[in-house]
């Protein structure tokens, strides 16, 4: 009977153990690699985008719900029909609803 006592003793000892080690936090070891600087854009977020002088990678980059179909649109109509004359002139794209408009309006311009 002691021995049975004596074993599990041990066993709960080496339990609790393995436990504790491979909950404890792991240690970091340090790295030889130089840190990486993350790029920032130079470009503030508050600028708008001009209907009239954005290119297809800008439209798609900077407006909501515009991907490169949309964009390539948009250049196409300005390019048969001229420049735009105002923010809403936009409606007339294909593809481009009230909902895409009125999304990305503050973010807008025509010069």
């Amino acid at each position: 009977m002691r021995k049975g006592y004596f074993y599990s003793l041990v066993f709960a000892l080496l339990t609790s153990a393995s436990i504790a080690v491979i909950a404890a936090p792991a240690v970091k070891t340090e790295s030889t690699a130089a840190p990486q600087a993350t790029e920032l854009s130079t470009k503030p977020q508050s600028t708008k985008v001009d209907l009239n002088a954005a290119d297809a990678a800008t439209l798609q980059r900077d407006l909501s719900g515009i991907g490169e179909a949309k964009a390539k649109a948009i250049i196409a109509y300005r390019d048969s029909n001229g420049p735009f004359s105002s923010v809403e002139e936009l409606l007339e794209v294909k593809g481009i609803g009230k909902a895409i408009l009125d999304r990305n309006r503050d973010k807008l311009e025509v010069n």
